[in-house]
Parts: C-alpha cells; structure tokens; sequence
C-alpha cells in the first residue's frame, strides 16, 4: 500500500504531455476553484503509475471525466475528489447513524463504509458518488486493527 501524508493537498488523475523540449502535467480547474492550489504557487508533486490489479504492466491512462451536467458547469462549485469504480485506502474515523464507518477524504469529503470501525484503514471500491457523499465497500480488511 502506498502511504499518503497528512499533509497532500490535492490528488487526481492527468496524462503526461510532451511540449518541445518539456513535460506537462495538467491540473484540473477544480483544484483551483476549490482552493487546493493557487497559479503562481509552487508545490512539491508525486507521481504514482496505474497499474490494474492483477497485471503486472502499466494501465493505460485515462481521459479525465468532464462534468456533462449544464446545471454545474463552470459554475465553481467543487466536484466529488472521489469517481465510482475508485480503489481508495481509507482511515475509518467515526460511525455513523447507522453504524457504518465514516472516512473522510479530500476536502473532508466524507466515504461510508459499511461495518468499519474507528480505526480500521481498509482498502475499499467507491460505489456510488453524490455530491456531499460517496458510498464505498470494503475490497481488502488487511489494516483492520482489531
């Protein structure tokens, strides 16, 4: 598993671009608008392959989904940090109403997952992503504490 620092700010998925001599990554719009990053700053970045579970080649990358919805275009508002189909590695926090776990990721986006406990880091899918939630289930329990 690949260790994230408490201090990552921004995290999503772009292509490499060759420009002449240069390389060029691009950023979404939506980092800026949300306030993760500001033009002019300069930040450290990290670089991590794709691979597909089960393959030990490189996947290939994909086009970023562009918000088709009119309603929410351009119009600032931050979209999900999280897309369906998502592997993410969570740090259950809390419980919920309900009794499932409570991640938080990204702009305290908050992640349920069913039958996690406080403390509990499993490796989950993202299943469904709403606006102010995503709904996940566990794929792997190995940072189970209990």
């Amino acid at each position: 598993m690949v260790e994230v620092p408490d201090a990552l700010s921004s995290l999503f998925s772009a292509r490499v671009e060759t420009d002449g001599d240069r390389y060029i990554v691009e950023v979404p719009k939506s980092e800026v608008s949300h306030g993760a990053i500001s033009p002019g700053d300069t930040y450290r970045v990290g670089l991590l392959s794709q691979v597909t579970t089960g393959s030990s080649t490189p996947a290939q990358p994909q086009e970023p989904e562009q918000d088709t919805d009119p309603a929410r275009a351009d119009t600032g508002v931050p979209q999900p940090p999280v897309d369906e189909g998502e592997i993410r590695n969570v740090t259950i926090e809390s419980l919920g109403d309900q009794g499932d776990g409570i991640a938080k990721v990204e702009r305290g986006y908050v992640v349920i997952v069913p039958d996690g406990e406080p403390g509990d880091s499993p490796t989950v899918e993202i299943e469904t992503v709403q606006e102010n939630v995503a709904f996940a289930s566990v794929v792997d329990n190995d940072g189970r504490t209990a």
